[in-house]
């Protein structure tokens, strides 16, 4: 999951290739961006949710894992109307007429978009941290069930091989 939302940071841009709004950006693809990061959200939230039914949530390692994916929610709820905006602003585009309007619906396209993209790397970022907590406390909880405890007695001395 943290790759996925990784990858949709990287890749749902609404710049082209010389750095500027489009001329026409896609009200369409953006508003897919919009509902493709809502159901992103959605998963990040029912991750959460589901560790925070479990009884891992309950130890020590387990709130700290859940301090997380909660951080993870949060934030991946944020990229969804930052989204939305961006796509209300494309639609806005092409009936402003003047160019002071214009430049500021490009703006406020460039920042919502760059919001919601930061969003979304933060969310992975987040998920990123909770499943680097659970392999810490799962490699340490392996390895302390590996380790003996106590050091057993030195076993009896075997009989030698002469006879007397």
């Amino acid at each position: 999951m943290k790759g996925k939302l990784l990858d949709a940071a990287q890749q749902w841009e609404l710049l082209d290739e010389s750095g500027h709004v489009p001329a026409a950006p896609s009200y369409t693809a953006l508003l897919q961006h919009a509902a493709d990061a809502q159901d992103l959200s959605r998963d990040v939230l029912r991750l959460t949710a589901d560790f925070a039914r479990s009884p891992h949530s309950t130890t020590r390692a387990g709130s700290a894992v859940l301090a997380h994916l909660a951080t993870a929610a949060s934030l991946s709820s944020h990229a969804a109307p930052h989204f939305t905006e961006t796509a209300e602003s494309a639609l806005s585009l092409p009936r402003s007429s003047h160019p002071t309007d214009r430049h500021y619906l490009k703006n406020r396209m460039v920042i919502d978009h760059a919001s919601a993209r930061a969003f979304l790397r933060r969310t992975s970022e987040s998920l990123r941290e909770a499943a680097k907590e659970l392999d810490d406390h799962l490699g340490f909880h392996l390895l302390s069930t590996l380790t003996p405890r106590e050091t057993p007695a030195p076993p009896p001395p075997k009989p030698s091989g002469r006879h007397r």
